[in-house]
């Protein structure tokens, strides 16, 4: 079975707690202190909800609706929490990711959620009509952050957080 990352999205503090108890999972950033609440989970004192950002757990898959695709800008904060249940990725409002389409008669993803891609290296292999095969490699090196299946075309689009 395929595990799939967790996907934690700024939201108002009102959408993440009823009555000083969560409504949802979320995440509760204060300063430099993450609090990681289940749904009925009560908010620690310790925490001002006047100062702190809420992010309320979404549906994986909805990780586009967050993306602005014509320029490849996050609208929203946003920590994606890989299946290996370490590892973190944060990604800031106005973080400028890049899009790349995966289109042809047969695709084949070779990197993953998560993988650190190089410049050189091939993310996904297209197969023409006639056979022939070419490997698609990113303009700059960075970490695939979101595969994204695009249905009423038959083809993918990669969004990858590139390296500064």
């Amino acid at each position: 079975m395929e595990r799939i990352p967790k996907l934690y999205v700024e939201s108002e503090a009102s959408q993440c707690l009823e009555e000083g108890k969560c409504a949802h999972d979320c995440l509760i950033i204060l300063d430099n202190v993450e609090v990681w609440l289940s749904k009925g989970e009560k908010l620690p004192e310790f925490i001002d909800p006047q100062k702190a950002e809420f992010l309320r757990r979404e549906v994986y898959d909805r990780f586009y609706h967050y993306v602005d695709r014509t320029t490849g800008k996050v609208e929203r904060d946003i920590v994606l929490v890989l299946p290996d249940g370490r590892t973190r990725i944060y990604l800031k409002k106005g973080d400028e990711l890049m899009l790349l389409p995966v289109e042809g008669f047969t695709k084949t993803l070779i990197a993953d959620v998560g993988n650190r891609v190089r410049r050189g290296d091939a993310f996904a292999a297209v197969t023409t009509k006639k056979g022939e095969v070419h490997y698609l490699k990113p303009p700059k090196a960075g970490t695939v952050v979101f595969i994204d299946e695009v249905t009423n075309h038959p083809h993918y689009v990669y969004y990858i957080l590139p390296e500064e």
